[in-house]
């Protein structure tokens, strides 16, 4: 073992209801702050990405309008699939024709590129599903753990919008199919397959073939923006049935010759045939067209443009943003004197202030202008997929080994780095485990001020964050599961089930192939909260088994101690609630004799809970009393009100109600300054029973409501407490 767990995250308290785990205080030197209130109301989404130059596509233009005129007579929704080579222009004629239908389909667009060609794989549909169902307003707490249930919410929710859906790069209608939403709107599908599994959708074929000569020639001469084509125009034809009628190829030909204004098109010409045949053996599907181009480009590229293009292959994402271009080229700081740095983990630096991140800069302007790099959203860089498998081609023929491990090493370090930053800035009382950097530079990426900007970055980043977790599980297997490690609060407050799963299952078992018990056990506890919250009881339960067993084997008494608690919760949501209350007795026994006496407070009011739901109230105000002073002792007002909420509930469930009442409306207050919702909610359920018992149907009315709503927003509509609150609204005579 390389180090003790002193517990990890490793002491949840609180009941755990509904589909999700109510999880507002994590212990093992941890504490999350209760959820933020619902966002308002969001504007539509708009993600498309913007549109580029097309050449007389005016043909399929026209094919997909009267397509869609023809589905809205009939009151149908739109589904096109343009199919073609790589590189042939099926994104951007997709754009460029879905980009003049905003006026008409005012309620947003949604954007998802579905990985056919990326080097992790095809995106998992339930992922993207997610991503909209957020950017179409729904709570990250509301969203569904399963495909089914996400697909079946999406549909729902789009049912009566009008909206546009671009699904790019797609690898199969299985893969489509779950993606295309409810209502009479536009959805086009991009993919180097023609989809006829789509047709029972009602899916329109479009199979886009290369440019004609003369439509080539016009893209050429667009793209000089210069009189070179008219003054040689066999060479401009010759040209473009090099790049065989390919708008990539042409355009990346193009740029090259645009950054050398006295260049004749002859000699382009002819390096290009050399080219094509040193390529011709190697030909698939017509790309080596785009390949003779792109290396030509590369060869006349500065040699730093060069190095950062190719160092840049080895991303494993789709997109990325300045600073992995900086990590990417950074370079180790010299010692004092100018001699070689220390040696040993760097510690992480801000990108912006790196040394060189201008010229980092600069260079990827240059490698916009050769056409090998587009934007992305939000000032972003993304490849198309044939140029990314040129750059890593090109890594792999001109670095060496050890270099493209260093820089994949820098890469893999910024993410952690930045992770682990918004983890910090989330939950700055969080201990984090000591993190594994490379010799650097490890640079950091700002993200903005505050924990919602944190996150945010976290969401942003998680399809790159999961490949580099994964890529990393050979190279550098410390990084996979401190990334799953760094990703605790995204996971926890944005209920990404599916990754958080499958980073945990990569963290365990990067974890064991290095014998780290203590990320072996980190990496359960955690994992085994996500499997709370997926509502499969039982596998949590033996993940947290197995941490205990791991902990006591190690000789430590706290960590073990602190899974008596998460014990206890699996227990309680299996039904078996004299199993959890034996467990929490365990934890509220032994916790402070191991030196976490609060953690023995999370007990007690664990205890409450359970006493309360076995009908024993005046246990429950035992326990919740001896909760509320350990817990204010403490400091910890939140739990505190949460404990307060309990002894009040007991009070009312004894026939107490000034007493009860004199423990729930001051534990409303700090709750409602904590815009901790469910807590809230349950304690407006609270006040609106103590509401009946005195018959004022109108306050109790008034505090169903509220209550129903706030059930609403923390994701728990259809939680035992939100039925039971619905049915007794339901019940109360109308004023």
């Amino acid at each position: 073992m390389r180090g003790q767990e002193q517990g990890g995250r490793n002491e949840l308290s609180g009941t755990v209801h509904g589909p999700a785990v109510q999880a507002q205080t994590v212990h093992g030197g941890i504490h999350i702050q209760p959820p933020t209130p619902p966002p308002p109301t969001p504007r539509p989404p708009w993600q498309l990405p913007p549109p580029t130059r097309i050449t007389d596509r005016t043909t399929e233009l026209d094919l997909l309008e009267r397509q869609r005129r023809r589905a809205g007579h009939t009151g149908h929704r739109t589904l096109v699939a343009v199919s073609g080579l790589g590189g042939v222009g099926k994104t951007a004629l997709t754009l460029a024709w879905l980009h003049t239908l905003r006026a008409d389909f005012p309620d947003g667009q949604l954007y998802a590129d579905l990985g056919a060609q990326s080097p992790g794989g095809p995106t998992d549909p339930s992922e993207v599903i997610g991503r909209f169902l957020r950017a179409l307003g729904v709570p990250a707490a509301q969203v569904p753990a399963g495909l089914a249930e996400r697909a079946a919410l999406y549909r729902s929710l789009t049912s009566e919008l009008r909206l546009v859906v671009l699904l790019d790069d797609a690898a199969s209608a299985a893969q489509v199919r779950p993606l295309l939403p409810g209502g009479a709107g536009v959805t086009a599908v991009t993919s180097r397959w023609r989809m006829p599994g789509l047709t029972v959708d009602g899916c329109h074929s479009v199979q886009l073939e290369p440019l004609g000569v003369d439509e080539a020639v016009e893209l050429l001469a667009a793209t000089l923006a210069d009189d070179r084509v008219d003054a040689q125009p066999e060479q401009a034809r010759a040209l473009v049935e090099l790049c065989a009628g390919l708008p990539l190829a042409v355009r990346v030909a193009g740029a090259r010759l645009a950054a050398r204004p006295r260049r004749g098109i002859t000699t382009m010409v002819r390096a290009l045939t050399e080219e094509h045949d040193r390529l011709e053996g190697l030909a698939i599907d017509g790309d080596h067209n785009v390949r003779a181009a792109l290396d030509l480009t590369y060869q006349e590229l500065p040699p730093d443009a060069a190095r950062l293009y190719r160092l840049l292959g080895l991303h494993p994402g789709t997109e990325f943003g300045d600073a992995v271009a900086i990590a990417a080229l950074a370079r180790p700081a010299p010692g004092p004197g100018g001699t070689a740095a220390p040696p040993g983990p760097a510690r992480p630096a801000p990108a912006a202030a790196a040394p060189g991140a201008a010229r980092t800069r600069a260079l990827l302007d240059l490698l916009h202008e050769a056409n090998l790099l587009t934007d992305a959203e939000e000032d972003r860089h993304r490849f198309h997929d044939l140029v990314r498998l040129h750059a890593a081609a090109k890594a792999a023929q001109d670095e060496p080994p050890w270099e493209r491990a260093a820089a994949l090493r820098r890469i893999a370090d910024h993410y952690l780095a930045t992770a682990t930053a918004a983890e910090w800035a989330v939950d700055p009382q969080h201990r984090t485990l000591p993190r594994d950097h490379g010799p650097g530079p490890v640079l950091t990426e700002e993200f903005g001020a505050g924990p919602e900007a944190a996150l945010d970055w976290q969401e942003r980043e998680l399809p790159n964050l999961m490949a580099v977790l994964r890529i990393a599980r050979t190279a550098f297997p410390p990084v996979t599961w401190q990334l799953a490690d760094a990703l605790w609060p995204l996971f926890l407050r944005r209920k990404f089930y599916a990754e958080w799963r499958a980073a945990h299952d990569e963290g365990l078992a990067a974890a064991e192939g290095l014998g780290d018990t203590a990320a072996q056990c980190r990496m359960l506890t955690s994992g085994g909260v996500g499997e709370l919250g997926m509502g499969c009881h039982e596998r949590a339960l033996a993940m947290f088994e197995r941490a205990a067993r791991q902990f006591r084997s190690d000789g430590n008494a706290l960590g073990h101690a602190r899974t008596l608690n998460y014990r206890g919760l699996a227990h309680q949501r299996l039904g078996r609630l004299d199993e959890a209350a034996r467990y929490f007795t365990r934890a509220a026994e032994s916790l402070p004799g191991v030196g976490d006496v609060r953690a023995g407070g999370l007990a007690r009011l664990n205890l409450a809970d359970v006493a309360l739901a076995r009908r024993r109230p005046t246990e429950a105000a035992r326990h919740a009393t001896a909760a509320h002073a350990t817990l204010r002792e403490a400091g910890d007002t939140y739990n505190a009100a949460r404990a307060s909420v309990l002894l009040g509930r007991a009070h009312l469930a004894r026939d107490e109600p000034d007493l009860a009442e004199t423990h729930l409306t001051p534990a409303l207050t700090t709750l409602r300054t904590m815009s901790a919702a469910y807590e809230t909610a349950r304690t407006l359920h609270a006040l609106a029973e103590l509401a009946e018992h005195r018959d004022d149907p109108a306050t109790a009315r008034t505090r169903y409501a509220e209550a129903l709503t706030l059930y609403e927003s923390a994701g728990r509509a259809t939680s035992p407490g939100a039925r039971t609150a619905r049915s007794r609204l339901e019940s109360l005579p109308e004023q």
